[in-house]
């Protein structure tokens, strides 16, 4: 697409977290700095989980341009026009920052201690070459005699309070390299890290220290990460600060909302980058981005930041929709969990409460603000883990109890593929992915849907070991989820919703990305159990099933779906974990 006003648009900050960059070079800013004075009053020391990719580094560039002394003169160029240039507070401008990006500490095992001294030397000496002018000789000198991060740390803090100077202290992903080192090396070398008289413990210690003493050098302390297992760990339980993390209040702190969302695509479809009706991309993006709610005492659901800005940034590079509307880079993020449920190719605890998510949509548990990783297999704490990662959000309380679901289309496809690839791992289960993608393709668009369930079923058959897993219906589900997400030609929905009641699965042709798809299905799976198996129960078992389908024939959405493709009716039955019988129902619904 051609678009001769490319120059003067606002281009999508798509990965960036430098605030004055975004600001300064013409980038589309969602602003979020009314938060800055809810922020000083929630308290001076303070603690907050987001998930991947939702904003937490650029919000820290926000605070550090808004409280540092250092860019006092520059304020009106970098806040004109945003909320907190016309509402200031009597802090803006006033602190010296301290600066700590912990994803920059490289946690090979071996390197990890002498990297985390490198990157705080660093952000040390860029301390004191940035605030020249108000440190004097002592400090200098001090610093020299100071051999570990930890003890620099200290004396930072010391002379500050000497000198009446505060302090502001910034850590973005404080959790990041211990987290690597708990899924790629595991539980006793994260437990060597974060316990005992380590390096990363000490540091914290003296942190905490710094936010404790009377008249401390420490003027404000923020951090954020993407779980509370290492604050836990290293802290005995966080005590550093306020966790803000489910507050109401900040709900909405990263992220964006639906009207935030809907005023973007505006902008770009008002200036011709994005083509077609502004709803119809909310519809989508909705779909795949929104629903994170990370307070129970809001209502408002957020859309994961970098995931629209990648949907619509497509459009700034190539003038239309991404093929893959899942980023490569939040997947790559995401899959680096798999360590949830596999260790040492078996399946761990977590497995199954997995299994559970993806088959039964949702988990009811207590959030629990923190825990320690040796705790992690426990239901709460692992559903919990799962909440903070942003693989599951809050749908609703019923009786004081929390209930947790996936958010959106781009996580339930990743369970789908933890499942399947949990699977391949433990040698579980393996199939001809080509070969599945091919007979997906032919299922879309030639209707030939037999041949893929006939392949699946033979594999079922051959590979035994995955018999133990595939018992009940609801597991069988789960299961026909997780293969039939192999491609995006489908949104699978199990227990959709019509006016009729739930139907088993639907597969939604997802025609935006596959637009010359012809054939939609809607699948009723009955179960028998193998000790119940009859010829006399197969028969009632399909009538049933037939029944169910045919009373679909009136419900207007499926009505609508069939109005623009073919959508087939199939029975599949299954016996254990034995498919033993399959059928098209004939004459679905009018065609206008």
């Amino acid at each position: 697409m051609e678009n001769n006003n490319i120059n003067i648009l606002k281009r999508i900050p798509y990965g960036m977290a430098d605030f004055i960059d975004i600001r300064q070079h013409g980038y589309y800013y969602v602003d979020k700095t009314r938060y800055i004075p809810i922020v000083e009053r929630a308290g001076r020391f303070l603690f907050l989980i987001r998930p991947r990719r939702f904003g937490k580094s650029l919000w820290l560039a926000v605070l550090a341009c808004y409280y540092d002394l250092y860019r006092k003169d520059q304020f009106d160029a970098i806040f004109k026009g945003a909320y907190i240039h016309s509402h200031t507070t009597p802090e803006k401008s006033s602190y010296l920052l301290l600066r700590f990006n912990f994803s920059a500490v490289n946690p090979t095992l071996s390197k990890v201690e002498s990297s985390f001294e490198d990157h705080c030397h660093i952000a040390f000496y860029a301390f004191g070459e940035k605030y020249k002018n108000l440190l004097d000789d002592s400090y200098y000198k001090g610093m020299e005699r100071m051999g570990s991060s930890s003890s620099k740390l200290d004396f930072l803090f010391k002379y500050s309070q000497m000198k009446g100077l505060k302090v502001y202290v910034l850590i973005d992903e404080y959790d990041n390299f211990a987290n690597t080192i708990l899924s790629q090396s595991g539980k006793e070398k994260y437990m060597e890290l974060t316990h005992g008289e380590g390096f990363f413990r000490h540091f914290f210690n003296v942190l905490k220290v710094g936010t404790t003493e009377e008249g401390s050098g420490v003027g404000r302390l923020f951090i954020t990460g993407v779980s509370p297992l290492t604050m836990d760990d290293v802290t005995s339980g966080f005590n550093i600060g306020m966790n803000i993390s489910m507050s109401g209040p900040f709900n909405e702190i990263m992220g964006f909302t639906g009207e935030e969302v809907r005023e973007m695509i505006s902008y770009y479809c008002d200036n011709g980058v994005i083509t077609g009706e502004p709803e119809y991309h909310y519809e989508i993006m909705n779909r795949w981005y929104n629903n994170y709610r990370f307070s129970g005492k809001s209502q408002s659901r957020l859309f994961n930041t970098d995931m629209v800005l990648y949907y619509i940034n497509n459009f700034l590079l190539s003038g239309d929709m991404p093929d893959n509307l899942i980023d490569h880079n939040a997947k790559t993020d995401y899959l680096k969990l798999r360590h949830l449920v596999v260790t040492d190719k078996e399946f761990n605890g977590n497995f199954s409460r997995l299994k559970e998510v993806i088959e039964e949509r949702e988990v009811t548990c207590t959030i629990n603000v923190s825990f320690p990783a040796e705790k992690l297999s426990y239901p709460d704490n692992f559903a919990s883990l799962l909440f903070y990662l942003g693989l599951l959000t809050i749908d609703r309380t019923e009786h004081d109890e929390t209930i947790l679901t996936m958010p959106n289309e781009v996580i339930k496809r990743l369970y789908c593929e933890y499942l399947r690839e949990g699977y391949e791992d433990t040698g579980k289960f393996m199939v001809d992915i080509s070969k599945f993608r091919t007979l997906m393709r032919r299922m879309a668009y030639e209707g030939k849907w037999e041949d893929l369930f006939d392949f699946l079923s033979k594999e079922i058959r051959e590979q035994t070991s995955i018999r133990d897993y595939l018992s009940g219906e609801k597991v069988i589900v789960g299961f026909l989820l997780a293969y039939l997400n192999i491609t995006d030609h489908y949104v699978v929905q199990s227990e959709a919703e019509t006016n009729k009641g739930y139907t088993d699965m639907l597969l939604e042709p997802f025609t935006a990305t596959h637009p010359g798809m012809k054939y939609g299905y809607l699948l009723e799976l009955k179960y028998i159990k193998r000790g119940e198996y009859s010829e006399e129960t197969k028969v009632r078992k399909i009538e049933e099933a037939r029944k169910q389908l045919n009373q679909y024939k009136d419900d207007a959405r499926l009505q609508s779906i069939n109005d623009k493709i073919t959508l087939k009716k199939i029975i599949l039955l299954f016996s254990g974990w034995e498919m033993v019988y399959m059928e098209e129902v004939a004459g679905f619904l009018h065609r206008k």
